[in-house]
């Protein structure tokens, strides 16, 4: 229901259903200390794995950094790709080849993140080869 800070830290206010509401916290004294568990939930009320939520953010993220890679570059010239081994052409090559508008769709589009995986760990490989 509510968050606020006070000097000692956060306290949170918490509202429960009648029934679902412990019969022993009910009972017990009003200093009684207790602990509690809170986990984000999805639209159908399971718990939201942290992984799966950010991995379109890391992927973004990843892409604005390889494209700003001249090894990308240079990747991208020698398989034939990019005629101009720069940045602009990367950004645009990369966008068309994963099918979005802009790198942040890697977000919300999963044939897109697969196919920037998939990419990402072939230009890795390029690089440890061709180093």
């Amino acid at each position: 229901m509510a968050m606020k800070q006070d000097k000692e830290g956060y306290v949170l206010t918490l509202r429960m259903h009648p029934d679902e509401i412990p019969e022993d916290l009910l009972r017990d004294f009003v200093g009684a200390r207790y602990q509690c568990v809170l986990v984000r939930l999805d639209g159908n009320d399971r718990p939201m794995d942290k992984e799966i939520e950010y991995a379109g953010d890391r992927l973004v993220q990843t892409s604005g950094v390889i494209c700003g890679d001249p090894d990308f570059w240079n990747f991208l010239f020698d398989r034939l790709q990019i005629m101009v081994p720069c940045e602009k052409d990367s950004i645009d090559w990369l966008r068309t080849y994963l099918g979005v508008q802009t790198r942040a769709d890697l977000r919300t589009n999963i044939n897109a993140r697969e196919r920037f995986n998939l990419l990402h760990e072939e230009f890795m490989t390029w690089k440890r080869e061709k180093n």
